[in-house]
């Protein structure tokens, strides 16, 4: 997908998100959670099961749904190497099998990362405004973004100031989100996707989770992200399952389709499908698609081409078949 600068906020929302005061009544305004309900939900989808073609069909698409990532002090140029390399070869012995759909790296490793995947179809994005925290001052922030995206960045995948949401000033974090979002502009127009991550396991209630997705998509969001990964709980079925109802409510009035992404704590071919049979009962076919969800993970690659090469010949390769990430 190519953004251009022309993209804005959700149209005829402007006098919503003119004032913090309108902005407030708006997300308070919308319907509110039942949690248990939520919760029942989300457990009864996670029982479907599928079989045979559909499963085969289901771990290819989940392939191409990941975000393969690495997001630790101790990365190096060599790894993501590695990891890039990965993304475009997931099993090396079997070219039938298809590319991830991003890497996932810090900024200062995107032109590395850049570098190895070419023009392969895998996307970079990079974490940015402070990530995990987003704790900083606002232009350090800004500048964050500008230098991944010099560096070649397809993606970026910014992190909310939760305090300032928790806080109730909603004004701060939608402005701050449209203002990453022009940051995310190369001068040639095009821009790179903008992921919002919620940080949902700081949020508190699902009411939350259903306010900041809105809040998210009226800024201008491509995606909305669960987490970071580095808090638990990560994502969960019942948090995507409401993000998923925003994304789908959002478009029955805007028009707009917006991208969903859970992350953190997703490790088994099992656990994937759960999230892809939940996508497609609540929010539907036209989100079964890497433009429109993604995973992010580290280990769930490997579970995913075990799974995928015991369809294939009828036995488990083992863990130590595929290069750890």
């Amino acid at each position: 997908m190519t953004t251009t600068a022309s993209t804005t906020s959700a149209a005829g929302f402007e006098d919503i998100t003119s004032s913090e005061s309108s902005l407030r009544r708006f997300l308070h305004g919308l319907p509110g959670v039942d949690q248990v309900g939520a919760d029942a939900r989300a457990a009864s989808l996670s029982t479907r099961s599928i079989k045979t073609t559909a499963k085969a069909y289901a771990i290819d698409l989940a392939i191409r749904m990941v975000d393969l990532t690495t997001l630790e002090g101790q990365d190096t140029h060599g790894k993501v190497r590695a990891l890039a390399t990965k993304a475009m070869h997931p099993d090396p012995t079997d070219p039938g099998c298809p590319m991830t759909a991003a890497v996932c790296v810090y900024p200062d490793m995107v032109a590395t990362a850049k570098e190895v995947l070419g023009d392969s179809g895998v996307k970079v994005a990079a974490v940015a405004t402070a990530f995990p925290s987003g704790r900083a001052a606002m232009d350090i922030k800004l500048a964050d973004v500008r230098d991944a995206v010099e560096a070649g960045a397809d993606e970026i995948d910014m992190v909310i100031d939760r305090g300032a949401f928790l806080s109730g000033r909603y004004q701060q974090v939608f402005d701050e989100i449209v203002a990453v979002r022009e940051a995310c502009v190369r001068p040639d127009g095009h821009a790179a996707h903008l992921k919002v991550i919620f940080e949902t396991g700081e949020l508190q209630t699902y009411d939350n989770v259903r306010r900041v997705s809105w809040l998210a998509m009226l800024a201008g969001a491509h995606f909305i992200k669960t987490s970071t990964g580095k808090v638990q709980p990560a994502a969960t079925l019942p948090v995507t399952m409401i993000m998923l109802e925003a994304v789908r409510d959002f478009r029955a009035q805007t028009g707009q389709m917006v991208g969903v992404k859970p992350a953190g704590g997703i490790r088994s071919t099992k656990d994937a499908i759960k999230y892809l049979v939940v996508v497609n009962e609540v929010a539907g076919p036209d989100w079964l698609d890497p433009d429109w969800f993604r995973f992010g993970a580290s280990t769930l690659l490997n579970d995913l081409l075990m799974q995928r090469t015991k369809m294939l010949t009828g036995r488990y390769s083992g863990p130590d078949y595929f290069t750890l990430d």
